[in-house]
């Protein structure tokens, strides 16, 4: 199906059936109530009748990977931060529930096995590379798979965690992109363990799943969408959108509720009803929507051999299936309240621009996030505000901030990169008070820190890593140089430099005007100070502060051809020679679902996100994300060949490009 929408609240139309959060009487809530209660007290019985019972069910995490081979690598993803938030409410509240049955507050039998976060001795011997040891006994951490290439080894690797672990549940967190290996990752867990629960989430979820009111539209590369139509397998049971932080708790609680006692494997039909028995109990903080899948036999033909290799096609054989929609619009949420995403989770990310100036040895690097999403509505972009609900830390926002730097000082973090699309949302008051805040508590000595700061800071080591502490941060050419002046912006960036930050990240796009005149970037434009200019300043600025400034150059906007694409190589070559950029990221435009300038290019209903065995190969694995039939159609091959030789040549060393590094630097 193309798309599908429904306008009516608690109607079947096709297989999705829309359940609008309402409220329950009280006779009804009552039984759930007393249901709750006798689930409970059974197990409690049989915990003390002793045995190998316990009331803890194994899970695993997957962050699907947007590669599938590493050479011409060009970027430092990180840790799968994306799938660390989602999961902090569930993990977190878990964790708080382990131990005694009575004392247990969110998980009211049966629970996730999340029972204990890393320890500081984990966290400061975990390494770079993504893959955990499972124990019987796994921390928090160890639950995560994190392949961050896709090829037979990490098949391999999959497959043999799923016949250790059985696990009840399997989380899966996927951009567009990684899809397609999403769904090959989903159909190995149906054919291992067939009973297994699927959940899916993600930014290709949220941009292809589109919940206004009542209201559902499925573009035609949803995950639901293309199981539907046979372009894909049955093989997820439940997809989240939106702001899941509170929502995917709320699935795992009902999912947990569905298992019974003694041998827990989710009951799929029951699911349904037991959400809508607690979201008439709650409404979690957030806007998000649960989508679960039932009816039809869950069972896969074929799949993958342990030695990774192809044993047959992974088909799903089934009817079709209901597919039960909860779509709800809670309180606003305020990111500072969450647990931490890195409180479950070891940091792992090196990022190279982060050395120790002592070794040259590159640090480990937490990413911070105080906003989830883009201010501006550049067209091409799925950060961007048009799209996703602006959340932001908001209540006492920089010692919030600031307490949090300190908490990933204990985790380890000898540097910490801010994701957000432009740091503190462009806003200087914000900026201004957290590095004022994290300059002073920098200087000061551990007795004269607040409490709030100095319980994070055990030991003389977590002092000395906040005090040699180096940050980088993303920051516009309009913030710095179209809506502030150039003494406001000099002030903020010297605090900056003053609190720690030593690297900013800066969007360029493209040097020609052309092009960035049809983006909705290039603000307050005058025909005398064109874009080229203001990039100029910007970075200028910057470096006039010691900063080192690192550029994202993007090709296939609108109004792009050969002349424009030789206009920004050389345009960004020049700034290079005059040592006005340290760092220079060629990419290419990619087509997300839901973004202004797919439908303009006509590709939101031709995207294939979903087929398993469309090779990616060169020019395309040379840039992020690119693939074949989803990058701009202002490009040819041709084009992208030549963009990837005349960045190499006339960019030089400061292209950032990792297909020479030894693979144990990169970040994922």
């Amino acid at each position: 199906m193309a798309e599908h929408a429904t306008e009516k609240d608690n109607s079947i139309i096709g297989n999705l059936r829309i359940h609008p959060v309402a409220a329950h009487g009280a006779d009804e809530l009552h039984s759930f109530d007393e249901m709750l209660l006798s689930r409970r007290n059974r197990l409690a019985e049989l915990l003390s009748a002793g045995g190998e019972l316990d009331r803890y069910f194994p899970v695993l995490s997957v962050l699907a990977p947007v590669m599938t081979q590493s050479e011409g690598e060009i970027t430092y993803p990180g840790d799968p931060m994306c799938l660390y938030g989602a999961l902090s409410v569930a993990v977190h509240r878990s964790v708080t529930d382990a131990g005694p049955l009575d004392a247990a507050q969110h998980y009211n039998d049966l629970s996730p096995q999340w029972t204990r976060f890393p320890s500081k001795e984990y966290r400061l011997t975990a390494v770079s590379d993504g893959y955990r040891p499972y124990t019987g006994t796994p921390n928090t951490d160890q639950t995560v798979f994190d392949p961050r290439i896709w090829d037979e080894q990490a098949r391999v690797r999959w497959i043999r965690l799923l016949r250790q672990v059985q696990p009840r549940v399997v989380l899966i967190s996927a951009v567009s992109p990684a899809h397609r290996y999403a769904l090959e990752i989903a159909t190995l867990v149906r054919t291992e363990v067939p009973r297994a629960f699927v959940i899916l989430g993600g930014r290709h979820a949220d941009e292809t799943i589109i919940t206004a009111g009542t209201t559902i539209t499925q573009r035609s590369s949803s995950p639901l969408a293309v199981m539907a139509d046979g372009r894909a397998p049955h093989v997820i049971d439940a997809v989240v959108t939106g702001e899941a932080y509170y929502t995917l708790d709320v699935l795992m609680r009902a999912l947990a509720l569905s298992m019974d006692l003694i041998q827990p494997w989710v009951d799929t039909s029951a699911v349904p009803s037991l959400l809508r028995y607690l979201l008439a109990k709650e409404t979690p903080p957030g806007r998000s929507t649960i989508l679960v899948a039932t009816g039809g036999a869950r069972t896969v033909t074929g799949g993958f051999s342990a030695d990774g290799g192809d044993s047959g096609s992974g088909n799903t054989h089934e009817v079709q299936r209901t597919i039960h929609a909860f779509p709800f619009d809670g309180p606003q949420v305020d990111l500072a309240a969450l647990p931490s995403p890195y409180e479950a989770f070891a940091i792992r990310s090196r990022f190279p621009i982060f050395t120790d100036p002592a070794t040259g040895g590159i640090q480990r690097t937490a990413h911070f996030m105080t906003s989830n999403s883009c201010p501006y509505q550049c067209n091409f972009c799925s950060e961007s505000s048009l799209l996703n609900r602006l959340n932001r830390f908001k209540s006492d926002a920089a010692r919030r901030g600031v307490e949090r730097v300190c908490e990933y000082v204990n985790y380890g973090a000898e540097a910490l990169f801010f994701d957000d699309s432009i740091f503190w949302s462009g806003r200087y008051a914000d900026i201004t008070d957290f590095c004022t805040e994290l300059y002073k508590i920098s200087q000061d000595g551990w007795y004269s820190l607040a409490e709030q700061y100095r319980r994070f800071l055990d030991d003389e080591e977590d002092i000395k890593r906040l005090e040699r502490l180096q940050w980088g941060a993303q920051l516009t050419v309009d913030t710095l140089v179209s809506l502030h002046s150039a003494e406001e912006s000099s002030a903020v960036l010297g605090l900056m430099k003053q609190a720690g930050c030593s690297y900013v990240y800066i969007g360029i796009e493209s040097m020609a005007t052309q092009v960035m005149d049809g983006i909705h970037k290039n603000l307050r434009r005058k025909a005398d100070r064109p874009w080229g200019q203001k990039v100029r300043e910007a970075v200028s600025l910057v470096k006039s502060h010691g900063l080192r400034v690192g550029t994202s150059v993007l090709f296939g906007l609108d109004g792009e051809t050969r002349e424009t694409i030789d206009e920004t190589i050389e345009g960004v070559g020049r700034l290079i020679d005059e040592r006005l950029i340290d760092l220079a990221s060629p990419n290419i435009l990619t087509y997300h679902p839901a973004t202004p300038i797919t439908r303009r290019h006509d590709m939101h209903d031709k995207l294939d996100y979903h087929s398993p065995h469309v090779a990616n190969r060169k020019p395309y694995t040379y840039f992020e994300e690119a693939f074949p039939g989803v990058v701009s159609v202002a490009l040819t091959e041709v084009d992208i060949w030549h963009i990837h030789e005349e960045t190499g040549r006339r960019w030089g060393s400061i292209r950032n490009d990792t297909s020479a590094r030894d693979e144990s630097e990169l970040a994922w």
